[in-house]
């Protein structure tokens, strides 16, 4: 298990959970070093001091707020442990809200909260239990890494997950990105929604990050002096835009279908319905027609003079 980044209590009503915080995620980015290409030597951040000129250690580098130009605030590590927050050791539960009610987009970093000792159990497991049954969520707040921060309070398997949550005013507005008016057919978007149906059911549990097995792969083999290993072609970039919505829909259906081993019958290809003015013109041409038709048949029949 990975080790607490944070400790303190829940806290909701008069009910004190004495708590450990683990981090819920791991990073398995391959991360790179910068190197001077000529020779190959490594390329090192320096922390040099504009004043002194000359490299600084860390016991020597503080933090500091840059009120205007050239006015910086310092701002110790004592400064912030005294400010009059009661978050500063506690995640307060402020309220118990229904889980649908939280826009995805405000979530931020999970963290697992573990039950510290004994005296904890009981506390723990009695908000785990009402969280799971009243499937609501718990919004909270809490001090780290000198900020107050909102989080939300839900159950993972036997677990209290603690989700960060960004403030309101940390959401930017999403007004005027979506594109103008289209004109869309039923039968598209049925059509759209039957390749959701066939796309679904799939466990995500079993996807995997080809991309940093390509790379390591890669790095594998340059490391050992070999050739880097052929890797299969990417599909290429569709160039140009769809034409026909409707045929690229039903083209994915029947894609997917056979993917997963399934086979699609006739009667499941949809077609595009006629847009409602060029029914309704087709339908009163027909009419004319048929009025019309009568007529010709009797001037044909009339003997001649």
């Amino acid at each position: 298990m990975p080790r607490p980044v944070w400790s303190g209590a829940v806290s909701f009503g008069l009910v004190t959970i004495p708590i450990k915080m683990l981090p819920a995620t791991e990073d398995h980015s391959i991360r790179f070093r910068r190197i001077h290409l000529p020779d190959g030597g490594l390329v090192r951040n320096r922390k040099i001091c504009e004043i002194e000129d000359r490299e600084l250690s860390p016991e020597e580098i503080g933090r500091a707020y840059e009120a205007g130009p050239g006015q910086l605030v310092p701002i110790t590590d004592h400064d912030l442990e005294q400010l009059p927050l009661p978050t500063a050791k506690a995640i307060a539960v402020e309220a118990f809200v229904e889980a649908e009610r939280l826009d995805p987009v405000r979530f931020g970093a999970p963290y697992y909260l573990q039950a510290d000792g004994a005296v904890a159990s009981k506390p723990y497991v009695l908000l785990r239990e009402a969280l799971k049954r009243s499937d609501k969520v718990a919004i909270a707040k809490f001090a780290w890494h000198g900020r107050e921060r909102l989080g939300s309070l839900r159950v993972v398997g036997d677990a209290i997950v603690l989700q960060t949550l960004h403030w309101p005013d940390e959401i930017r507005s999403s007004e005027g990105l979506g594109p103008r008016a289209v004109e869309l057919s039923d039968a598209e978007v049925d059509e759209a929604m039957e390749l959701m149906d066939t796309m679904g059911g799939v466990d995500i549990s079993q996807y995997r990050d080809h991309y940093r097995e390509a790379l390591e792969a890669l790095i594998r083999a340059k490391a050992e002096g070999r050739e880097p290993p052929e890797m299969e072609e990417a599909p290429a970039e569709p160039k140009g835009k769809v034409v026909d919505l409707m045929a690229a829909l039903q083209d994915s259906v029947r894609a997917a279908r056979e993917s997963r081993g399934e086979t699609a019958g006739e009667a499941e290809v949809h077609e595009m319905r006629r847009p409602a003015k060029k029914a309704a013109a087709k339908k009163t041409a027909a009419k004319k027609t048929t009025k019309k038709a009568p007529a010709k048949k009797a001037a044909r029949k009339r003997p001649a003079s």
